[in-house]
């Protein structure tokens, strides 16, 4: 029976932003790993990323699929509480691949999902791992988005405006993790994350000192506790420590 596969997401215009924006030429596509949930994984994408030397980490599109890779597996292994099956990519995607089955128990049946990967790891378990990883990472950046930005409490009735606000949360979501890198890395806020950023530090009364067009002093309310530690981090981020 043939299966048919649907191009649920394009990846094409998205990545063509992304090369533009960090000049990934081709010499430098190998370096690169995608990591695509199932709505993404679908063979085209993947067809399309591997034509072009990237690599990737892709939960498969189809369950159909998943459960015919299932009755093909010869051995479990347990991970956590579910199993992990190897078994031959059931397509050509130009390129080697790793193909796995996940099973786990739901409702007394048994449920099946595929992965694929271009890397070449040491184990199921490890592959099985970073893509978790990957989940982790979305559910705690979703998580201080929606708490320290405030973005589940914002709406907005024109399409195009919650649209922009979206494109603004994500560029002070990037401006925070910049902040924190080169200014709060190994000092007191170092564990602190978006939420406690605006809350706790940004919050703090204070005054910018202007000077022909240029930052001269930064004055902060001393009596904060958090204060004296911040006026250091910030003269370290403008370049001042």
């Amino acid at each position: 029976m043939v299966e048919k596969t649907e191009f649920l997401f394009d990846l094409a215009p998205f990545q063509a932003k992304v090369t533009e924006s960090f000049d990934l030429a081709a010499t430098r596509r190998r370096m690169v790993l995608w990591r695509l949930d199932g709505g993404f994984g679908t063979d085209p994408n993947l067809r399309w990323l591997a034509n072009r030397n990237y690599h990737f980490h892709a939960k498969g599109f189809a369950g159909r699929r998943a459960a015919n890779l299932a009755q093909k597996v010869q051995r479990w292994i347990p991970y956590g509480d579910v199993w992990l099956g190897s078994v031959a990519s059931p397509v050509d995607y130009g390129r080697p691949v790793r193909v796995w089955v996940k099973r786990r128990l739901e409702k007394g049946q048994y449920k099946h999902s595929y992965y694929v990967t271009t890397l070449k790891l040491h184990s199921m378990t490890q592959a099985m791992r970073l893509y978790d990883q990957r989940g982790q990472a979305e559910v705690e950046q979703f998580r201080n988005d929606k708490q320290g930005l405030h973005l589940s409490r914002r709406r907005k009735q024109l399409l195009v405006a919650q649209q922009a606000l979206i494109l603004l949360t994500d560029l002070v979501h990037n401006f925070l993790a910049d902040f924190h890198d080169l200014a709060l890395a190994d000092t007191a806020f170092n564990g602190f994350a978006a939420k406690r950023i605006v809350r706790d530090l940004f919050a703090i009364e204070g005054n910018l000192v202007w000077q022909d067009g240029e930052l001269v002093r930064i004055e902060l309310n001393q009596e904060h506790p958090h204060a004296e530690r911040l006026l250091v981090c910030l003269k370290k981020y403008c370049g001042q420590g």
